[in-house]
């Protein structure tokens, strides 16, 4: 024993030196083989049923699981005026409500036995009703989920329940500065007209019958209007023909799907505020953004995380945080809009009394990345952070699944089926040229609209070291925003 002891110590002399040898003295030093991976292609996993939906079926044997998720081509945008409220109602009620053969309670209480998931929503612009479960309880999972798309029973005393909760919320909603941000910002960036903009009242939610929410479940709900991801403990086929059956002889019409509305407008510039007693002010700093098949899309990007959505390595963070602790979080995004141009915004929250200086300093930022080259640090860093993350798109069966279910849902697949293929090349190939050329064209300052929640008397003050008036910052001037009544949206007096 003694012996081996004394080998493997004069194993480790003679080897330990040439490991130490290989490790770099500063973690800057590390280096690494080049990432090689390249996506999956979708059409391997494609499937168009004969009962109407698009599927996307990815087996994976790895555990005794089955995912189904079921996309629907519907939203708020198609709610009857007046009914504000009802898409998500509905969309809320069809897995919490029960159906035709259980009620809620029993469906709960079954689902619960069986250790199963079942869920099911409807946001702005799609809806999605989706059941996770072992797989040895697929068919009855499957059997369930058919009920609550077929027959749900929206059952009253879930809708009552519903509607007790949605009007304690709006009670609330002026409470905190954060939800009185989010709602004037979506009216400003897109009009007041526009359907993100309507919100559910109290007379609109205590409008809403069975009958509304069985006529929005029967317009919408059928396979014309859905595409699948399915993944899991499965033979394809078999899933194939379990999903046939599942979407076989629908027991009503529906309606074709209506495009999303693009009526969107965008706010004059001004700042825009909203006296709130609090001690720090939200500010969002708002242009308009742009569609995601633009061809500057990418390049879009690329500036955006070296300007403010980087965290830690962007220029904004650095300079509202690090540099003058005005902020904890300071940041921006640039999204591309799917069916109208999104928004870009460039937030923060700070003390009153620094709320215009670093205003200030954020549009400072938005000019400098116009006016000067980034540096190639800057750019490095923006572009690895897209490359080496590209991944995670796809790192399970299920995220596989529903990517690409997703890319057929908004028409990507069909437009641009390669968008995966060639994304990682688009983002390389974007220079220091390209981000000072989009920076130009769509950071406008002079074109600001900035959102100001906060207590008014203390921000106009401004900071005693730091001068700055509203006028410095846009040409708009101060335009004020009153609070709304909780329950009816009205201004109040």
């Amino acid at each position: 024993m003694k012996n081996k002891t004394i080998v493997f110590g004069l194993l480790l002399a003679l080897v330990l030196p040439g490991l130490a040898a290989k490790i770099p003295d500063r973690p800057e030093k590390l280096s690494f083989p080049k990432l090689t991976y390249e996506p999956p292609n979708g059409a391997q996993y494609r499937v168009p049923l004969k009962s109407g939906p698009v599927a996307f079926v990815v087996p994976n044997r790895e555990l005794p699981l089955v995912s189904i998720s079921i996309l629907v081509r519907t939203g708020k945008y198609n709610e009857p005026k007046g009914k504000e409220g009802l898409a998500a109602m509905t969309g809320y009620l069809l897995s919490k409500g029960g159906t035709q053969n259980r009620s809620a309670e029993e469906l709960e209480e079954r689902l619960a036995f069986l250790a199963a998931g079942l869920s099911s929503s409807v946001g702005d612009t799609s809806g999605s009703v989706g059941v996770n479960l072992l797989s040895k309880d697929l068919d009855e999972g499957l059997s369930m989920l058919r009920e609550v798309l077929t027959v749900p029973r929206f059952q009253k005393n879930r809708i009552d329940l519903y509607k007790t909760q949605q009007l304690q919320a709006m009670k609330q909603r002026n409470d905190d500065s954060r939800n009185i941000e989010r709602r004037e910002l979506i009216r400003l960036a897109y009009g007041d007209h526009f359907f993100r903009s309507q919100v559910t009242t109290k007379a609109s939610i205590e409008s809403i019958t069975e009958t509304d929410l069985r006529g929005f479940h029967q317009a919408w709900f059928h396979p014309r209007n859905f595409v699948v991801a399915v993944s899991g403990d499965f033979d394809r086929k078999t899933m194939v023909a379990k999903l046939e059956t599942l979407f076989a002889k629908w027991p009503y019409q529906g309606q074709a799907a209506k495009p999303v509305p693009t009526n969107k407008q965008f706010a004059k510039p001004g700042v825009y505020l909203v006296d709130k007693e609090v001690n720090q002010g939200r500010v969002d700093i708002m242009l308009p953004g742009i569609l995601r098949d633009n061809p500057d899309y990418y390049a879009v990007q690329v500036m955006n995380d070296i300007l403010g959505g980087g965290g830690f390595t962007s220029r904004i963070t650095n300079r509202v945080r690090s540099d003058e602790g005005l902020a904890y979080s300071a940041y921006s995004y640039f999204p591309g809009g799917t069916y109208f141009p999104r928004t870009f915004v460039a937030g923060y929250q700070s003390k009153s009394r620094t709320v215009l200086y670093a205003a200030q300093i954020v549009l400072e930022e938005m000019r400098k990345i116009t006016q000067e080259q980034v540096t190639d640090k800057e750019i490095e860093t923006a572009k690895a952070s897209y490359i080496q993350t590209f991944p995670q798109a796809f790192e399970t069966k299920t995220a596989v699944a529903g990517t690409f279910a997703s890319e057929e849902f908004t028409g990507r697949l069909a437009k641009n089926p390669a968008y995966y293929k060639n994304f990682r090349a688009k983002i390389a190939a974007v220079t220091k040229d390209d981000i000072q050329r989009v920076a130009a064209k769509y950071l406008t300052p002079d074109k600001v609209a900035i959102l100001v929640v906060g207590n008014k008397e203390e921000i106009l003050k401004g900071h005693p070291d730091h001068p700055v008036t509203v006028k410095s910052l846009t040409p708009g001037g101060l335009k004020d925003v009153p609070l709304r009544d909780p329950y009816t949206l009205e201004p109040l007096k």
